[in-house]
């Protein structure tokens, strides 16, 4: 089941909503095994599944993006959960409620955007694939305000399909795509600002990394490379991976938590466009913003694909190791101190230019709920 957005424009209902608490009560009362990972794999019927919802006024506002753009988004984004999944996306359907003020015009600009998701997936080198998912159905009808369903669909054939639960000690954790743009571009839109462009682009316009994603899931399957370290009577090499829809944060904490292990994660190794250094608080979109669609993986040494950010270790939660240079100045105290208890605590030495900060589980969720004071 696919969290909600925590990077609306009315975070405060977020924090009423209590997202995950509802999450662990509907598990609870289905008493599923299905619900945990960014898609629900049906190893039966060789597939995985994920449906995301986007709400006017909540996930998007109609004057801050084109028709056009509202279908491309909301395609894409599942795209991404399938992509987290490491399946190939091959099905969607799409459903529409609408007000009466929405024309005819609307909705064909819609799926034009929609259908225009569809048949282009950008690779980092700039190539186009065209034609490979399609939309196959859904459903219209009316309501007070746009509200927007979209279920996705991915074949598993050949690929080793991902779990969050799936990171080891010893496995590094690599990420594809850049952190905070999204962010940043929300951030414009809600200032009434429209430069730079390609932080509003990049929030209106993600691309899901479908070429990074299909290379870990064939590389740790079993008709593929197998690494030296696999047991031959193994079929697949274990692997974890989310992508960064909710932050990159969330993504790095819901992965060490649900492995049970501890991701300890450099920030100058996190990529991002370094001209959103001109944003106040800029860390925290990097760390925190969500939107951006990268993905995060937990996998063995061996993979030499995606850039390398951390490692994963005995514990639980998540260590960022910073240097002076990328903290607010008015958290330096804060963090220093939180850095020399834990060093204490740990009986470690600590770098005089590198610090380490703890964040837990209930840390990450604070964080994640509360840093875009909208």
């Amino acid at each position: 089941m696919k969290e909600i957005c925590k990077l609306g424009f009315q975070p405060n209902i977020i924090n009423t909503m209590k997202e995950k608490e509802f999450i662990n009560i509907i598990k609870d009362v289905i008493g599923t095994e299905y619900i945990g990972d960014d898609c629900a794999y049906l190893r039966d019927l060789g597939i995985v599944i994920s449906q995301d919802s986007l709400v006017e006024d909540v996930h998007f506002k109609r004057e801050f993006c084109t028709p056009f753009q509202l279908g491309y988004k909301s395609v894409m984004v599942n795209i991404s959960d399938i992509c987290a999944s490491g399946a190939k996306p091959e099905y969607l359907t799409s459903s529409l409620s609408l007000p009466n003020d929405i024309d005819v015009d609307f909705v064909k600009k819609f799926y034009e955007g929609a259908k225009y998701a569809c048949e282009i997936c950008s690779t980092p080198n700039g190539e186009v694939r065209r034609g490979s998912i399609q939309i196959v159905g859904g459903d219209i009808t009316s309501a007070d305000k746009i509200y927007i369903s979209v279920c996705a669909i991915g074949n598993t054939k050949g690929r080793n399909i991902s779990s969050r639960k799936n990171a080891q000690e010893g496995y590094k954790v690599v990420v594809c795509g850049l952190h905070g743009s999204s962010a940043a571009g929300l951030k414009l839109l809600l200032n009434g600002a429209n430069e730079p462009q390609k932080f509003i682009k990049a929030h209106l316009e993600p691309k899901a990394q479908i070429e990074f994603s299909q290379q870990i899931s064939t590389f740790y399957h079993s008709e593929g490379v197998r690494p030296k370290n696999l047991s031959p009577c193994a079929e697949f090499m274990p692997y974890a991976m989310m992508d960064t829809s909710d932050g990159l944060m969330d993504a790095l904490s819901a992965i060490a938590n649900e492995s049970g292990v501890l991701l300890e994660v450099d920030f100058d190794k996190i990529p991002y466009d370094k001209d959103i250094e001109q944003f106040d608080k800029w860390q925290d979109m990097v760390l925190f913003g969500g939107e951006d669609y990268g993905l995060v993986a937990v996998v063995p040494q061996d993979f030499e694909l995606g850039v390398q950010i951390g490692v994963a270790k005995k514990g639980l939660g998540v260590d960022l190791v910073y240097s002076d240079s990328v903290i607010l100045s008015e958290e330096k105290a804060i963090l220093r101190a939180e850095a020399l208890r834990m060093t204490k605590a740990k009986n470690l030495t600590q770098n005089k230019d590198k610090h380490t900060i703890h964040y837990s589980k209930q840390d990450v969720e604070n964080k994640i709920f509360n840093h875009f004071n909208i």
